[in-house]
């Protein structure tokens, strides 16, 4: 990892956005306000801090696929929430999923993610520390969430809304980075949540890479049936 003495200047214009992104407390239209001066330089950007999220999460429904989702992996119907430029998108298509549709808040954002080719949709616009009025529930195998779930951005009890979209026995995967999961009590959102009946734990893997300068918690979580309380499933 650099010091901040050996940053380059790229390097260090990039972490002063990405601080300036972590301190706008998820007002909605300060964000996008940032994200559209960003979406051009933003996927060389996060090549500069290391980004390494998109990787992990996408081997991550990988993983989830092969052990619990029937069926071949083109059939497997995924939304990317917080699409961005696509960059998770892009992972996942290169894994051998085909059904990926993606939102954002940013709509610069947005139509860099289908400049990519991978999404059937990118919708921008779309807030998700609110309703997601625009997706029907249970409509989607997994649904992928990776850089979303930060400081400034969308608060946790946005995986209610990502559970709804989820079908039952489907799985929804998250990144949080470790200073949001700690000034959020992300962890006892998750209880309530799972109190609640609105989502399982099934896996965390804790302080996995993410930028060069912080570690991330990557989540596996599973949206139950209504009716009954089903066993944990571990990977």
């Amino acid at each position: 990892m650099n010091t901040l003495g050996k940053q380059t200047a790229p390097e260090q214009t990039a972490r002063e956005r990405m601080k300036a992104s972590h301190g706008l407390d998820g007002d909605a239209v300060r964000l996008a306000s940032l994200y559209r001066g960003w979406a051009s330089a933003f996927d060389l950007d996060q090549a500069r801090v290391g980004y390494c999220g998109p990787i992990i999460v996408a081997e991550l429904a990988g993983a989830v696929q092969t052990a619990y989702l029937a069926g071949p992996r083109n059939a497997i119907a995924i939304l990317d929430a917080g699409c961005g430029t696509g960059l998770v998108g892009v992972e996942l298509e290169r894994l051998g999923f085909r059904l990926i549709d993606g939102f954002d808040l940013s709509e610069e954002m947005a139509e860099k993610a289908r400049q990519t080719g991978v999404y059937r949709h990118a919708r921008g616009d779309v807030d998700l520390n609110g309703r997601l009025s625009d997706y029907s529930s249970a409509s989607y195998d997994l649904t992928v969430c990776c850089g979303v779930l930060t400081l400034g951005h969308v608060r946790p009890d946005g995986l209610r809304e990502l559970a709804r979209v989820t079908r039952p026995n489907g799985f929804v995967i998250a990144s949080t980075r470790k200073s949001y999961a700690e000034t959020t009590s992300f962890e006892d959102q998750v209880r309530r949540l799972q109190d609640e009946g609105v989502l399982i734990p099934a896996q965390c893997l804790r302080n996995g890479r993410y930028v060069a300068e912080e570690d991330a918690h990557y989540w596996v979580f599973r949206v139950p049936e209504k009716t009954s309380a089903p066993e944990e499933p571990r990977l």
